[in-house]
C-alpha cells in the first residue's frame, strides 16, 4: 500500500475519495518541524544554519505517520504547490527519515512528490503519473524567508523592549505595512480642506422631461476644480444662467463597452470579499482553504490569472447551454498577469466544476458559500462578452451678459448586459431626451453646490493589500497573515472598517524609521522579495541573501543600542493606588498607556486607563474640547456608577473631556 501525506484532514478526506484501496491518505496537520520558540534557532556563525525541532503538538501524529510509512511500499508527498507546501514536504522527508533529497542514491522506499492546482480525480491521477523530486530551490526560498523573519524578530524585538516598552515585536513585512498606515495617518493630520463650488442646472425642452447638466466651461475654457472658490462667485454665475435659454451646441452618441475583469488571484479575491462581503483577509483565506480542500475550487494562493484550456472549454460549453450563444465570448479570453514575478504555470482561482453553480453546489456554511459564489461569478464573467451601452453627451450654451457658459449632460443606457448577467453591479442608467442641435432649452433652475476637498481615506484591508501588491511587498501567502499580525500586536486597530495606527504602533514605527530605515523601506523590502524569488528559481544561494542583509543589520543594531536613548513616557496623575495609597502614573506598555503604582516593585498594582484590564477601545473620533486627542471607551471604576461605560479623551489628565453619549454615531470625516 502506498502512503499519501497531505497537510489537512479535509484535504486527505477529499483525495481519498479518488484513490483506491491501494492508497492510504493521511494528514500531517501542517508543519511537522519548525524553529524553536524559546531561542533564536539560527547560527549566523555557521552560515545561518537553522536548528529545527518537532513541536510538542506534532509529535503524536508524527509517530503515527512513521508507523504508516514503515508499512507502506512507497511514500507520496502531496502537500500544496507553493513554497510553504514544498517546505512541508521536505520537513516530512527529514522527520520521517525518508532519505536525503539531495542524494542521488535510491531511498529504502520510493519517495515521490506530487503537486496539483485542484483536488479533482483527474488532477490527482495526472499528478500521480507525473511525480517529481522535492524542489530544493523552493525549499531554500522558504527557509530564507523563515530565517530572515526570525533574525529580524528575535534581534530587533529586545531592542524595542529596552528602548520603548516590554512585549513589543518587529516583523520584516509587517513593519512596512504599519509604516504605510502611519504615513497615511500623517497625511490626514496635515491635510487642510479647500473650498470649491460646482453648478448644476435643470434644463427642459418643450415636449420632453427635464434633465440635469453640469457647468463645464466658462468662455469656452475648461472649468478646473478650484476655478469657483467662493459662494459669491458661484452665486453670480448661477444668477447669470438662471432664467435664460440654453442652446444645444453639440450632441454626441456612441456605443461604449465595459470589459470583464480577469479571474481572481489571491489579492483580488481578498479585496473583493472585503468590499462586497466585509470579510477580513484572514477569514477569506480560511474559507477559500476549506473550499479548496473539499475539491470545489483551484488552489487559492496564486498570483497568476492563467486558466487551463480545459476550464476555458468547459466555461464556453456551460455558457452556450445555460445562457445562450450570445453570452459566450467568441474566443476564449486569455489574461496576462501584471506582475513580472507571477508564476504563469499556476492558475487563477476558479471553480473546479463550472456546472456546480452557486444555486446547486453542496455547501452548507453560509460564509463559505458566499466566497464560492464570488469565485464562480468571477471565473464565469471573465469568459463572457463585454457589456454594451449607448452613451450620449449633450452640450448646451447659455450666453450671459459678461460670460458664456457651457453645460454638459451625460446619459448611459445598457443595451446588452454581457458579463454583468453573472457579475452584478450597480449600474446607474440615465436616459437623455431626444434633442437636435441648435434646439432651445429652458433653464428651469440652477443649483450651486459647496464642496470641500477631503483627506486621503485611511486604508481598509482591501486597499492596503492593493498597496502592498503594487509595491511588490509580500506574496499571495503573506497578505492575510501580515494584516492579522499587525492588528494582533496592537499596532493597528480596525475602526469602522478602516485601519488606524495605535499610539504604540506609531511609536514603534517612528523608532524603526529613524534607526532601521531598511527594515521599513518599501524598495528595500521589495528587493528582498525579488531575492527570494531568485532563490526559488535557483539563481541565488539562500545563505548569501540572508548574509547580505544580516551583516549590516547586526552592525547597525549594535550601534543603536549605544546611541538611542530609552523613551520615557511616565505622566503624573491625580489617581491613587487602591492597594497601597501611593500616587499612580501613566506608563507605556505593549497595549498603549496604563496606570501603574509608583510603589513598584513593592506594589505591583496596575490599572488600564479604561478600567477593565484591557487596551482602551479607540473610536476614531477627534476630541472636540482639546482638538488633539481621540475619544476612547472607558468604564467608571468607582462609586454608584462603577462599570458604566463612558467616552473620554485619551490625553487625560491633560484633557478631561468625557461624555455618556457614544461618539461613534458621528465619526470623523476621514473615515469616509
Amino acid at each position: 500500500m502506498k502512503l499519501v501525506i497531505v497537510e489537512s484532514p479535509t484535504k486527505a478526506k477529499t483525495i481519498s475519495k479518488y484513490l483506491g484501496k491501494s492508497y492510504q491518505v493521511e494528514s500531517s496537520f501542517g508543519h511537522v518541524r519548525d524553529l524553536p520558540k524559546s531561542k533564536l534557532g539560527v547560527d549566523p556563525e555557521k552560515n545561518f544554519e537553522p536548528t529545527y525541532i518537532i513541536p510538542t503538538k506534532a509529535r503524536k501524529n508524527l509517530t503515527l505517520l512513521k508507523k504508516a510509512a514503515q508499512k507502506s511500499t512507497a511514500i507520496i508527498l502531496a502537500t500544496d504547490e507553493d513554497r510553504e507546501g514544498e517546505a512541508i514536504a521536505w520537513h516530512l522527508s527529514q522527520a520521517l527519515g525518508l532519505g536525503d533529497p539531495k542524494s542521488k542514491k535510491a531511498n529504502p522506499k520510493p519517495v515521490e512528490r506530487i503537486v496539483f492546482h485542484e483536488i479533482t480525480k483527474e488532477a490527482i491521477i495526472n499528478a500521480l503519473n507525473h511525480s517529481r523530486r522535492i524542489d530544493l530551490n523552493m525549499v531554500d526560498a522558504q527557509q530564507a524567508r523563515r530565517v530572515l523573519d526570525r533574525l529580524v524578530g528575535y534581534k530587533l524585538s529586545p531592542f524595542l523592549w529596552k528602548k520603548i516598552a516590554k512585549g513589543l515585536s518587529a516583523g520584516r513585512v509587517q513593519s512596512v505595512a504599519v509604516r504605510l498606515i502611519v504615513e497615511r495617518e500623517n497625511e490626514i493630520r496635515k491635510f487642510k480642506p479647500e473650498e470649491y463650488w460646482t453648478i448644476a442646472a435643470e434644463l427642459k425642452a418643450a415636449a420632453s422631461d427635464s434633465f440635469t447638466a453640469n457647468l463645464v466651461e466658462i468662455n469656452h475654457q475648461t472649468l478646473k476644480k478650484f476655478d469657483i472658490k467662493t459662494q459669491d462667485r458661484a452665486a453670480a454665475i448661477a444668477e447669470s444662467i438662471a432664467g435664460k435659454n440654453a442652446r444645444v451646441v453639440k450632441i454626441e452618441k456612441k456605443k461604449t463597452v465595459r470589459k470583464p475583469a480577469p479571474p481572481f488571484i489571491t489579492s483580488t479575491l481578498q479585496r473583493t470579499a472585503a468590499n462586497r462581503l466585509g470579510y477580513s483577509s484572514k477569514k477569506t483565506m480560511f474559507l477559500a482553504q476549506q473550499l479548496y480542500e473539499k475539491g470545489l475550487i483551484t488552489y487559492m494562493r496564486t498570483d497568476s490569472v492563467n486558466l487551463s484550456n480545459e476550464s476555458l472549454t468547459a466555461a464556453k460549453s456551460w455558457l452556450q447551454s445555460s445562457l445562450g450563444d450570445q453570452y459566450a465570448a467568441a474566443a476564449p479570453r486569455v489574461y496576462r498577469s501584471k506582475s513580472r514575478l507571477a508564476q504563469e504555470a499556476h492558475e487563477a482561482i476558479r471553480p473546479t466544476d463550472i456546472s456546480k453553480t452557486p444555486e446547486t453546489v453542496a455547501i452548507k456554511e453560509a460564509a463559505e458559500k458566499k466566497i464560492y459564489t464570488l469565485i464562480w461569478q468571477s471565473f464565469v464573467a471573465s469568459q463572457m462578452p463585454e457589456a454594451e451601452f449607448d452613451a450620449t453627451t449633450i452640450e448646451s450654451e447659455v450666453k450671459g451678459e459678461k460670460e458664456d457658459y457651457t453645460l454638459r449632460a451625460n446619459g448611459n443606457i445598457m443595451i446588452f448586459d454581457g458579463y454583468l448577467k453573472v457579475w452584478p453591479q450597480n449600474i446607474s442608467e440615465n436616459q437623455l431626451p431626444d434633442l437636435t442641435e441648435q434646439q432651445l432649452l429652458a433653464v428651469q433652475s440652477v443649483k450651486p453646490d459647496q464642496h470641500f476637498t477631503e483627506p486621503p481615506a485611511r486604508y481598509s484591508e482591501a486597499t492596503l493589500i492593493k498597496a502592498l501588491e503594487e509595491h511588490d511587498i509580500g506574496r499571495p501567502s503573506t497578505y492575510a497573515p501580515t494584516l492579522s499580525t499587525i492588528q494582533a500586536r496592537n499596532y493597528v486597530k480596525k475602526i469602522t472598517g478602516r485601519l488606524q495606527p495605535t499610539e504604540i504602533g506609531e511609536m514603534v514605527d517612528k523608532v524603526l524609521v529613524e534607526n532601521f530605515p531598511d527594515i521599513v523601506d518599501i524598495e528595500f523590502t521589495a528587493k528582498m522579495e525579488n531575492d527570494l524569488d531568485n532563490i526559488a528559481a535557483g539563481k541565488e544561494a539562500w545563505q548569501n541573501v540572508v548574509g547580505n542583509f544580516f551583516k549590516p543589520f547586526e552592525a547597525n543594531l549594535e550601534a543603536k543600542y549605544e546611541t538611542v536613548e530609552k523613551k520615557i513616557f511616565d505622566e503624573k496623575t491625580d489617581e491613587t493606588c487602591e492597594k497601597c495609597g501611593k500616587p499612580m502614573i501613566i506608563k507605556f506598555g505593549r497595549f498603549g498607556k496604563f496606570l501603574a503604582c509608583t510603589g513598584f516593585p513593592d506594589c505591583r498594582s496596575t490599572k488600564n486607563l479604561g478600567g477593565q484590564g484591557q487596551a482602551p477601545k479607540l473610536t476614531g473620533v477627534k476630541c472636540e474640547k482639546c482638538g488633539e486627542g481621540e475619544l476612547i471607551e472607558r468604564r467608571v471604576n468607582r462609586g454608584r456608577a462603577k462599570g458604566k461605560i463612558f467616552w473620554g479623551c485619551n490625553r487625560y489628565p491633560k484633557c478631561d473631556q468625557a461624555t455618556w453619549e457614544n461618539p461613534i454615531k458621528n465619526p470623523v470625516p476621514t473615515e469616509s
